[in-house]
Formats: structure tokens, C-alpha cells, sequence
């Protein structure tokens, strides 16, 4: 992610974030299916990467599972606040900074990608795609809807159906074999729509 306006919303938005969405305690049992949907794919010991790690929550969740994990967020504030609550080694670095070649065994995708532009976005999953080891796994979150539209707090957003986000990862060389949607209460205190994709390659 690159959009400055985001990145502000944020920089600013960083403690208030991390306090009411960082608390893995609270994690539902849908949650926890979309994790265990995912470690299914995984090797033993197998090295997954945050990518979009926001205040580090689910990097930590993956690390307690026996995973080895990297974490990588555009937000320096974010990426403070993963260092100081969860003793992540967080890389600070934009979608486009993504250029391992099957380094990863699992790539966690979770609501970071919604903010790539649509004619960005299979660029991005091609790099995901070549970061991943062969039939790697990756998961998946993104806001159902159509087009593109900022948010009232000046966040930029990409919204798909399930279809055409099946379509864009079949396109990529992905096979999705799980799909979840459901609604929810972000930042900006709206109630949203969204899909969860488990996929490999």
C-alpha cells in the first residue's frame, strides 16, 4: 500500500487501532476457522508472512501455532506498535516492496490488499504468487461491494464479489477452496460485508 491518505489516516489512527482490534483473546470462532482452514496448508515449522501486519495480532497467533513468521506493514506507526506488543520484527514496506521467490509457505493476506487500486491488484497477487513456495497457501480478506471509494476517514478501498476475486486468484495460478463471508465493525464504525478466501497455488 502507497496511498499517502491512508497511510495518514493510519499514522494517526495507529493507538486506537491496535486497542480495539489487536486483542487476539477476542478472536470468534469464525476467526479461528479461517486460522485453522489456513495451518492445514502449512508444513511443520512452516514460515508464513504477515503481509499487511497491521498492529501485529495475527503474526503473534501464527507464531504461537509453531509457525515461523515474518511480518510486513506500510505503516511505520504500525509497525511500532507489533514491535512493542508482540516482539515482532516487523519490515516497514509497500505491496511493491514484495519481491521474495518462493521464500514462504504461507502468505496471511488479512484485509491489506482491499487498499491496492483495482488495476493494481493482479500485480500484487502475481508477486504473492511468486513469493509462495509451490502450492503455498494464502488467505485472503477483503470488503464485498463494487468499484472503488474512500471511506469517511479518507481511506482508500477496492470492493469485489467472491466471483471476481476467484476469478482474479484463478488468473494468478491460485486454486481457492475455502470461502467465508460475513460483516463487520472496522475503524471507521461502519458495519461492512466481507470474504475470506483460503486458496493454494
Amino acid at each position: 500500500m502507497s496511498d499517502k491518505e491512508t497511510l495518514e489516516v493510519y499514522a494517526q489512527a495507529a493507538g486506537k487501532y491496535a486497542e480495539k482490534f489487536a486483542r487476539i483473546d477476542d478472536i470468534d470462532v469464525d476467526q479461528f476457522s479461517d486460522l485453522t482452514a489456513f495451518f492445514e496448508r502449512l508444513p511443520d515449522n512452516g514460515l508464513v508472512l504477515d503481509f499487511g501486519c497491521g498492529p501485529g495480532q495475527w503474526a503473534d497467533k501464527i507464531r504461537t501455532a509453531g509457525y515461523r513468521v515474518e511480518a510486513m506493514d506500510a505503516s511505520p506507526e504500525m509497525a511500532d506498535l507489533a514491535k512493542a506488543a508482540f516482539d515482532l520484527d516487523v519490515t516497514v514496506g509497500t505491496f511493491e516492496s514484495l519481491d521474495a521467490n518462493a521464500r514462504y509457505d504461507g502468505i496471511w493476506a488479512n484485509f491489506s490488499l482491499l487498499h491496492a487500486p483495482k488495476s493494481e491488484f493482479p500485480q500484487h497477487l502475481l508477486r504473492v504468487k511468486n513469493a509462495l513456495k509451490p502450492s503455498g497457501a494464502l488467505h485472503l480478506g477483503m470488503k464485498l461491494g463494487e468499484g472503488e471509494a474512500r471511506d469517511h476517514l479518507g481511506r482508500f478501498y477496492s470492493y469485489y464479489s467472491p466471483e471476481e476475486l476467484t476469478g482474479i486468484l484463478e488468473n494468478a495460478g491460485f486454486t481457492v477452496f475455502r470461502q467465508r463471508t460475513g460483516s463487520g465493525t472496522g475503524l471507521a464504525g461502519t458495519k461492512d460485508s466481507f470474504v475470506i478466501l483460503t486458496a493454494h497455488g
